[in-house]
């Protein structure tokens, strides 16, 4: 989120619903509901605003707000940005910010279940 509010003046953060998690990355998916990972998200200093969106893209969001920078992280390059060709329509340009993606939340998971299952001796 630091790398992304450096960009620019307000960062406004769009967090899947559940019902787009779960379309996009399948059964049993948010492991974490959208309400909460919102309130996480706008405790940040970094963040100014966070939305919750329906939708497979933030295609129509970006249609609403125009932004300037639409940040994304690395798992994604400036050209597999599924909304890039609106953002750049309004006026606004693609970012690609932040550390590697070599982390998520179902490989926490995972570890943690490994970990419960197989304590140091």
């Amino acid at each position: 989120m630091r790398a992304a509010k450096q960009l620019g003046g307000r960062l406004i953060v769009a967090v899947n619903s559940d019902a787009s998690t779960g379309a996009l990355k399948g059964e049993g998916r948010p492991r974490v509901p959208a309400e909460e990972r919102a309130e996480i998200l706008a405790a940040l200093c970094d963040v100014d605003a966070v939305t919750i969106f329906d939708a497979p893209d933030v295609t129509e969001l970006v249609r609403l707000l125009r932004p300037d920078i639409h940040a994304k992280g690395t798992d994604y390059t400036a050209e597999s940005v599924p909304e890039r060709d609106v953002v750049i329509a309004c006026g606004g340009r693609v970012a690609i910010v932040g550390d590697p993606k070599d982390h998520s939340t179902t490989d926490l998971l995972r570890n943690e279940v490994l970990r419960q299952q197989w304590p140091k001796s």
